[in-house]
């Protein structure tokens, strides 16, 4: 858990530093120099602008279906998510007896208990690692929306519904909705995994605060992100649950025709 946390925790970090070195005030276009926005904030800016003209240069409209098409490209990943998460849950029983069985402080102790834990995993195929990738993909994008939604003044000036996309939402609606989908869609997924562990459980309330206190002062085209990407996961746990059930259901009756 630890070397995971400290994966995450390196990555995020990286991919904040690198927005954080970019100068929020300079437009960014052709011109625009450092590998941060040439091939992160550049690309998702044009292709915003080339979605926004296709739909009568609405930008609101633009950052809900870029929302959706990145949402469908990460689809693979919060699959296989699903199923890391899924295995590891089924592991926990196992995991808790090697736990009790080296329940000993001592250095040789821990080591023995880690050596064991991987070949655990690696028996089972399972890649603890493999739930932090999605969160690992989408940092970078949610640093670069922020930033092309910053430095394109075609984006930051619209208006779209009762908000301007590049100023906080002045009647805090879309931080709500933020916080709300957030909560409902780690709710449908703990509840799906069956999952009772007390850590998550407290995430379950953490997490939309922690979105929703930064919601209130980001532009509102960020927030729209969130709320769009988080009503795309409601939707997709469900049709991923169902898939997986339905598998289920076939390989149990398969298995009592042969008996």
């Amino acid at each position: 858990m630890k070397k995971k946390l400290f994966a995450v925790s390196s990555l995020v970090l990286m991919a904040a530093l690198l927005a954080g070195c970019t100068d929020l005030n300079k437009p960014i276009n052709d011109s625009s120099t450092g590998f941060w926005s040439q091939w992160f904030v550049l690309p998702l800016s044009k292709f915003i602008i080339s979605v926004a003209h296709l739909f009568w240069n609405s930008y609101g409209l633009a950052i809900i279906i870029t929302t959706i098409i990145v949402r469908l490209v990460l689809l693979p990943l919060m699959a296989k998510q699903v199923k890391s998460s899924q295995a590891m849950q089924q592991l926990q029983p196992k995991i808790k007896a090697l736990q009790e069985k080296y329940s000993s402080k001592d250095q040789n102790t821990q080591k023995k208990l880690q050596e064991e834990q991987m070949k655990l995993f690696q028996e089972h195929s399972v890649n603890p690692l493999a739930g932090c990738l999605p969160i690992l993909i989408q940092m970078p994008i949610l640093f670069a929306f922020y930033q092309a939604i910053m430095r394109t003044s075609e984006i930051k000036t619209q208006s779209f519904l009762w908000f301007q996309l590049g100023s906080a939402d002045p009647f805090y609606i879309l931080p709500i909705i933020a916080a709300a989908t957030t909560f409902l869609q780690q709710k449908i997924m703990i509840g799906r995994m069956g999952n009772t562990n007390p850590q998550m459980s407290m995430m379950l309330y953490v997490f939309p605060i922690m979105i929703a206190v930064p919601a209130f002062y980001f532009p509102s085209a960020l927030a729209l992100y969130w709320v769009v990407g988080n009503i795309f996961m409601i939707f997709q746990t469900y049709i991923i649950y169902e898939k997986q059930d339905d598998n289920k259901d076939s390989k149990a009756v398969g298995g009592a025709k042969q008996k």
